[in-house]
């Protein structure tokens, strides 16, 4: 591929669930130098549901990874299968977008940002909250703070084991153990960890976890309260769940400084939109763009693969807060 101004990156999607049908593949055609060329999953009626004219559709990975002008991948497979599929989509020289968590365990995700280390290529981790345009802006207000005490995230959910995004027969993988790692918190927590991180320039380096099984009868937690610490001495708490109903609030973002506070309410999640307001003490409103924060990202990866600008983020980083991670899980209290 040729590199810089102008240059098209060539897209492939593997794995066409719901996420990678309602959020990513809008965002990539919304990118204008980005094409989606190829579609993969092991389900063909999954990528006839992909609303994409012109991409070669194939069960085949290797068929796939060898569609004329493909690029870049992006892996949405379920968290067990990522590493298989990144470790070959790298020996095939593919830059490599992997949704998040990196893997089901620290071993996995370990090799896979080892594979592509090893084969050259970019590897990034779909933490699409970096790119929300109200976490951006909150990015550039932490100074104003003064000296931050507290980072306070509430991100929960609704989901059932029989939950289905559409009517359709879903196979709902995100709480079976052996594919999704575990449940609520290996779903939800790693977009809070890197959020803290992103926000802060400071990364969360302690942390604890208990677990929760009150709700849902499907064998992983349905909920989850994490709490650390930074290195400055920052401290961190997470509540995370699949237990909250949707019609209530459950999406929430606090940043606790010596001289403010700052809140963003319904920010957390795959769509624009919600509110960012400053407090020091009065409140007040703080505009932000309306860009999806899949449509930063896709943007941001398509041009560090073009070689227009540089990718911020270094999986060495998001690998330690895997582990991070898995380790307060494995500690923690069913």
């Amino acid at each position: 591929m040729q590199r810089g101004a102008g240059v098209t990156v060539g897209w492939g999607v593997a794995g066409c669930g719901w996420v990678a049908r309602d959020h990513a593949l809008r965002a990539l055609l919304a990118v204008p130098d980005a094409r989606v060329v190829a579609l993969h999953d092991l389900d063909a009626a999954a990528m006839e549901r992909m609303p994409v004219e012109g991409a070669r559709r194939s069960t085949d990975l290797a068929e796939f990874l060898a569609t004329p002008g493909l690029d870049a991948v992006y892996v949405a497979v379920p968290n067990a299968g990522h590493r298989p599929l990144v470790e070959v989509a790298a020996a095939a020289g593919k830059a490599v977008l992997c949704e998040k968590p990196l893997a089901a365990d620290v071993a996995d995700a370990r090799a896979l940002v080892d594979a592509c280390a090893t084969a050259g290529v970019l590897l990034g981790t779909a933490y699409d909250q970096r790119w929300h345009p109200a976490h951006v802006r909150l990015r550039e207000l932490v100074a104003e703070l003064g000296t931050v005490t507290a980072v306070r995230i509430v991100y929960c959910c609704w989901l059932p084991g029989d939950w289905t995004p559409d009517g359709r027969p879903h196979d709902n993988w995100r709480v079976d153990p052996a594919r999704a790692g575990g449940g609520a918190a290996i779903d939800l927590a790693p977009h809070g960890l890197d959020l803290t991180g992103t926000l802060l320039g400071e990364d969360v380096t302690t942390l604890s976890a208990l677990l929760q099984t009150r709700v849902h009868g499907y064998g992983v937690d349905d909920g989850a309260l994490l709490t650390g610490s930074t290195d400055g001495g920052v401290l961190v708490s997470l509540h995370v769940a699949f237990n909250t109903p949707d019609a209530l609030p459950r999406r929430r973002l606090e940043v606790v400084g010596t001289r403010g506070m700052a809140v963003a309410v319904d920010t957390m999640g795959q769509t624009a939109g919600g509110s960012l307001t400053l407090y020091r003490p009065d409140p007040v409103d703080v505009p932000f763009a309306d860009t999806p924060p899949f449509t930063a990202q896709f943007a941001a990866f398509t041009d560090a693969v073009a070689g227009r600008a540089r990718w911020p983020y270094d999986p060495a980083r998001d690998l330690a807060l895997h582990r991070l991670l898995l380790t307060a899980l494995e500690r923690g209290t069913p």
